[in-house]
């Protein structure tokens, strides 16, 4: 898939991320909405994850905005400082590639050559959670 970006929230600098080109690292796809709460819960420590795995380069977090508006959208991103790539999921287009029918927040993990190793189905609730759920895949393999 590709994910347009909102203008602020680029990839490397650009406004758009295909998955296909972030193969070797793990990537970390995470569908939230502004009006969602226990979105709310786990956005800090998303945050910080993305902060801690940045600069090593191995793990991209990818947020997708799910059946939202770009005002909300944006509000939402500015009250958690949030800094990684984050762009709408038009149409549901991409909410529909992953078969996703639970809700939001869900998080997948794409590991190095591109298949879903896991799912997470409702909010993380610290950061010590996020660890776990992507450390497992840094391990060369």
């Amino acid at each position: 898939f590709t994910l347009q970006l909102y203008s602020g929230y680029e990839y490397n600098e650009a406004l758009q991320v295909r998955l296909s080109e972030l193969s070797g690292k793990v990537v970390v796809v995470n569908f939230w909405a502004s009006w969602c709460q226990p979105c709310r819960t786990e956005a800090a420590d998303l945050e910080t994850a993305w902060r801690a795995y940045e600069e090593s380069g191995q793990v991209v977090l990818l947020g997708v905005d799910y059946v939202d508006t770009e005002p909300e959208a944006r509000t939402y991103m500015t009250d958690f400082n949030l800094s990684y790539p984050n762009g709408p999921d038009m149409g549901t287009r991409i909410s529909q590639l992953f078969n996703r029918n639970m809700g939001v927040p869900e998080t997948y993990l794409i590991d190095q050559t591109g298949v879903l190793r896991d799912i997470k189905i409702g909010p993380f609730q610290s950061l010590v959670e996020i660890q776990a759920f992507i450390d497992p895949w840094l391990i060369e393999r």
